[in-house]
């Protein structure tokens, strides 16, 4: 089935659109983002995100047909993120994607953030796509989604465990706050942590024994006391106006070794999610594993998984795995071929689920 597919997302703060051939190939691949709007307030504004993408979309969705030098005649559907995410951000992709695929008469295709992330996978990078193979396990790692799914098919998931908590890509964000870096946390600690030794500091890893879920919350709070330690916090003033002592003697504050700091924490959050995953693989005996989201693109995380498994690990380039639209359309490709078309009462939902 040869098919060309215009994938839409705006999930969050990326305003996205692609035009993907045959589920495989990349024609066009257009990012808005929002990065710079946001990090004055170190995470996405919701109100802001929703008004930057109805700036955003048509241009990027024209810029996105004229780079893969396709009319509206050569497309098969038009395929929109629907959830989960931003309630706001969310209603303008699928209320745009309505309207076009209404007006030229093709398919409307609703599909889940998270299986767009995973199928990217299966894109062309370079050259011929790679050889994946079912069953596998698939790590998904972003600013608001730490899973683990097992996939025995397109369109077939189970969902083994997730985040108690905070999903991985926030926890870098926030201790990436509390290292004074900037936003995104998780690029800036990356980069922070090669100057840095990762068994400077030893920092609780929440193992969750006989489960596949995660939890950072406490590994967070693990870094927040060990910078309480090294530098004191400002006196907070008393109701009238006087202001309490240090509590500590000024000669006891340090300076706040961030690359050490920065690394240990990498360290401690990698360390759990590959040790999970290669428990998965190995309990369902897959025959590869997938990486994808926001996090994937940790070249550390990538390197320690492929490191515990002896089957091939798989995983988008760093480009990829962020927010954009060409999983979108590889999903709306495999949905396609799979007669899985979405009703015009297609509706946002910000909690969807995988699985």
């Amino acid at each position: 089935m040869t098919a060309h597919i215009l994938g839409i997302e705006t999930s969050c703060d990326e305003t996205a659109a692609a035009v993907i051939k045959d589920g495989r190939w990349i024609l066009s691949n257009v990012v808005a983002t929002q990065m710079d709007l946001h990090a004055q307030y170190g995470g996405v504004f919701p109100e802001i995100a929703s008004r930057q993408h109805i700036l955003s979309i048509m241009p990027v969705i024209r810029q996105a047909m004229g780079e893969a030098q396709v009319t509206w005649d050569d497309l098969d559907a038009v395929a929109v993120v629907y959830g989960p995410g931003l309630p706001g951000s969310l209603l303008v992709g699928v209320n745009v994607a309505k309207g076009l695929a209404l007006g030229r008469d093709l398919p409307l295709v609703g599909i889940n953030h998270i299986e767009a992330h995973i199928l990217t996978n299966w894109l062309a990078i370079n050259g011929e796509p790679p050889p994946i193979e079912f069953p596998l396990v698939c790590l998904i790692v972003s600013g608001g989604h730490s899973e683990l799914v097992l996939m025995r098919s397109f369109g077939q998931y189970e969902r083994l465990g997730g985040t108690i908590d905070d999903a991985a890509g926030e926890a870098f964000d926030k201790v990436g706050r509390l290292l004074g870096l900037p936003y995104p946390g998780g690029p800036a600690i990356e980069q922070t942590a090669r100057d840095g030794n990762p068994a400077a500091f030893s920092l609780p890893r929440a193992w969750l024994r006989g489960t596949y879920d995660f939890s950072f919350s406490g590994l967070k709070t693990a870094v927040l006391h060990v910078v309480q330690k090294y530098e004191a916090q400002p006196p907070k003033p008393r109701p009238g106006g006087t202001r309490r002592k240090l509590s500590m003697p000024a000669a006891l504050v340090r300076p706040l070794p961030v690359a050490n700091l920065a690394a240990s924490f990498q360290a401690a959050v990698v360390d759990v999610l590959a040790e999970k995953t290669r428990q998965a693989a190995s309990e369902f005996e897959v025959r590869c594993v997938l990486l994808a989201g926001g996090v994937a693109a940790n070249q550390t995380l990538c390197r320690s998984v492929r490191e515990r498994l002896d089957v091939p690990v798989y995983c988008p380039p760093p480009d990829l795995c962020t927010d954009n639209a060409t999983g979108v359309g590889v999903a709306g490709y495999h949905a396609l071929r799979g007669g899985r078309v979405s009703d015009w009462d297609l509706d946002v939902l910000p909690g969807l689920r995988l699985a």
